[in-house]
């Protein structure tokens, strides 16, 4: 079994401005890297990294250059309410508005530039099972 050093999400896009500006409005990213095909974010504590790269470039497969499609990305932060707001400020795309769930979770849905499903969701304080 490999030791794991790192986990790196990328998010294949055709609009990496427009990501950018998403996932640094709602989130805590610095841009680390920023050019015309790759941009890499990275938190501001360094611990998390999400990286946007544009679809057609040679290092993505043919076969994986288009929409998304079964997979979505979950962020959990201490208040989704907070990023509901600025989602709403900003007319992201909101699927679902934030609501609390039975697994203790406050959960908000949005989708990003590229149609990627965005759970961004915050523990129910003093919640129990």
């Amino acid at each position: 079994m490999a030791i794991l050093n790192r986990i790196l999400t990328n998010i294949c896009s055709d609009k990496l401005a427009e990501t950018k500006f998403f996932y640094t409005k709602l989130f805590d990213f610095n841009v680390d890297y920023d050019s015309d095909w790759f941009i890499h974010l990275v938190s501001k504590d360094k611990n998390l990294e999400l990286g946007i790269i544009d679809r057609s470039n040679d290092l993505v497969p043919i076969e994986f250059q288009n929409s998304p499609q079964g997979v979505y990305i979950t962020f959990v932060v201490e208040n989704a309410d907070e990023l509901f707001a600025i989602a709403e400020s900003e007319k992201f795309e909101i699927i679902s508005r934030p609501m609390d769930t039975v697994y203790g979770q406050r959960r908000l849905l949005l989708k990003d530039p590229n149609g990627l499903l965005v759970d961004i969701s915050s523990p129910i304080k003093d919640f129990k099972f």
